[in-house]
């Protein structure tokens, strides 16, 4: 029996079981029963969840509405990020609680700055074709 490099990529089981805690995480912070007041007044996303071979640990990537994620945001779901791992626990069934890790997606804020440097490029391009779009 040979055994996997860690760098290989994640398996079904990982992606399923990871895609799972994605939405949980969602529907706990959009209910807002959390109990921290910080973490009631900004609007969350969850947009990946990266489990480990043995389902221990989870990266959680999350975003706030229209900007990347704050440190004191990522601080306050730091703190309750015991409570979210019990609760995960019991409801996907898992053998092991597992260590959340949050951190900020940067993805967002990446793809719009791109967004902006091909408009950028674009707009000479358009004043030379003899200005499309100008009234």
């Amino acid at each position: 029996m040979t055994r996997q490099k860690s760098d290989t990529a994640p398996s079904q089981r990982q992606l399923r079981v990871g895609e799972q805690m994605r939405h949980l995480l969602a529907s706990h912070l959009m209910r807002g029963d959390l109990h921290n007041r910080h973490l009631q007044s900004v609007s969350l996303t969850v947009s990946e969840v990266r489990m480990s071979r043995d389902l221990r640990h989870a990266q959680v990537f999350v975003a706030e509405l229209g900007q990347d994620a704050e440190p004191a945001t990522l601080e306050a779901l730091g703190r309750v990020a015991p409570v979210l791992s019990g609760r995960l626990a019991r409801e996907m069934n898992l053998k092991y609680a597992p260590k959340l890790r949050f951190e900020a997606d940067t993805s967002f804020s990446y793809a719009a700055k791109i967004d902006s440097l091909i408009a950028e490029g674009l707009e000479p391009h358009r004043k030379a074709e003899g200005g499309e779009g100008e009234t």
